[in-house]
């Protein structure tokens, strides 16, 4: 389990955007056009990490609701609640409240806007082929890390479908042989969600610490 979620953390971080391939790039401004556009969301995904030197298979689930810079995620037993000022992370197995800024805590939470949007920063990028994947049509593309040296992964692989603009399926490949892909199982846009969603209530979590950076 953390070490999912470790990888969904490294996906995430932040560098300097660069990118190179002309074809793969169009398709991606695309892709980010749209998704700047849906300002409220629901996302379902999963993720599953195999080593196979090491034997490690771990899955779990995920799922995400969006609106704006405010955000809702769980996953595996992890809850991450942003409002865009504050972030509380909620670890289940601890019965503990890590609360702190957003600004400082954007770079290692679950944000599910930015697992959709993970080209947009420290990648370079080159269109591979076109393929079919559950029988819909997908753009392929990779992704490589603008300062390789500084992160423990190598390649980055993207499902874009073709119809619908939106990614289908993500892959990335570490330097140890790790292997993790995460998959959306279900996107749909959301235009009622409230604002009392994205704040933590401690009286939905009787028992747990709030520990306060």
């Amino acid at each position: 389990m953390k070490n999912i979620i470790t990888l969904v953390i490294l996906v995430c971080a932040s560098f300097t955007s660069f990118g190179q391939d002309a074809k793969s790039q169009e398709i991606l401004d695309k892709l980010s056009k749209k998704m700047k556009s849906q300002n409220s969301f629901y996302v379902e995904f999963s993720a599953n990490i195999k080593n196979s030197s090491t034997g490690t298979s771990e899955t779990e689930t995920g799922k995400g609701w969006v609106k704006g810079d405010k955000y809702y995620a769980s996953f595996g037993e992890n809850t991450v609640i942003s409002n865009g000022l504050k972030s509380w992370t909620i670890v289940k197995e601890e019965k503990s409240v890590y609360e702190s800024d957003a600004n400082e805590d954007d770079d290692e939470s679950i944000n599910p806007r930015k697992l959709l949007t993970i080209w947009e920063e420290g990648f370079k990028n080159k269109y591979y082929k076109e393929s079919t994947l559950s029988g819909e049509a997908v753009h392929i593309i990779n992704l490589y890390p603008k300062n390789p040296g500084s992160v423990d992964y190598h390649t980055v692989t993207l499902y874009i479908s073709k119809a619908k603009s939106e990614i289908m399926k993500v892959i990335m490949k570490t330097k140890d042989g790790t292997v993790m892909t995460y998959s959306v199982t279900k996107f749909s846009v959301e235009s009622d969600l409230s604002d009392s969603k994205f704040v933590f209530s401690s009286s939905k979590y009787p028992g747990y610490t709030v520990i306060r950076d």
